[in-house]
């Protein structure tokens, strides 16, 4: 099957493909937040390194969030119109549940904390166990970074995700596997093995305009 992932939850663009070859490729185009600049012209690239007309794409994954607010909306909308374009399936995974598997791929074994960073002082988090496969503990959600420390309570946990990098000084006591952005490679395997459907982005909160505007609209 010849699968195209998307990946803009965090600042940085990136795209991976499995080939009719059985190869994988992967690209990461941008890391400054420039989702709208680089992501279509990047999937070209690749195409064209795999000798791939679009037409041949079969499936297309795409991260959607927790994450940037822009960078989602570029991917999703750019998946749904690309599955649409070439009669594509279309499958959803999530930036917390990409640095989890990246990490139990990497050799990463038992519990894990996956952190985006949500910016505003935030994280956007979700505990995972890592044995013989992935498993989530919890749900997604959104945390004050300073609260991170109570998301799986006592135990060692190691933390993985660009909120490690971000707030590095809270996250002192912890093991941390170096892992800044979700590994869009990791959602080929995932999106082999669920159903196609509808994307939704995962926000978990409202965009920073809209939370800016309010603010001002009850300032005194």
């Amino acid at each position: 099957m010849n699968v195209l992932g998307i990946e803009t939850a965090t600042a940085a663009t990136a795209v991976a493909l499995l080939a009719p070859s059985g190869e994988r490729y992967h690209l990461v185009l941008d890391d400054q937040r420039r989702h709208g600049e680089v992501l279509t012209e990047g999937i070209a690239r690749l195409l064209a390194r795999a000798d791939l007309d679009p037409a041949q794409l079969e499936r297309v994954v795409v991260d959607r969030g927790p994450g940037l607010f822009t960078g989602l909306r570029v991917g999703v909308a750019t998946a749904v119109a690309l599955a649409l374009a070439t009669d594509a399936s279309l499958v959803a995974v999530t930036s917390l549940e990409l640095l989890a598997r990246g990490a139990w791929r990497a050799g990463v074994r038992g519990r894990l904390l996956g952190v985006v960073d949500a910016r505003r002082g935030e994280l956007f988090l979700q505990g995972f166990a890592l044995g013989e496969d992935v498993v989530a503990t919890d749900g997604a959600r959104v945390a004050p970074a300073s609260e991170w420390a109570s998301a799986l309570g006592e135990g060692e946990f190691t933390v993985t995700g660009d909120g490690v990098g971000r707030y590095r000084e809270l996250f002192a006591a912890a093991p941390v596997f170096d892992q800044r952005i979700p590994p869009v490679l990791e959602a080929i395997d995932l999106a082999l093995a669920r159903p196609a459907g509808d994307v939704t982005p995962l926000y978990l909160r409202e965009a920073d305009a809209v939370a800016n505007f309010a603010t001002r609209a009850t300032a005194p």
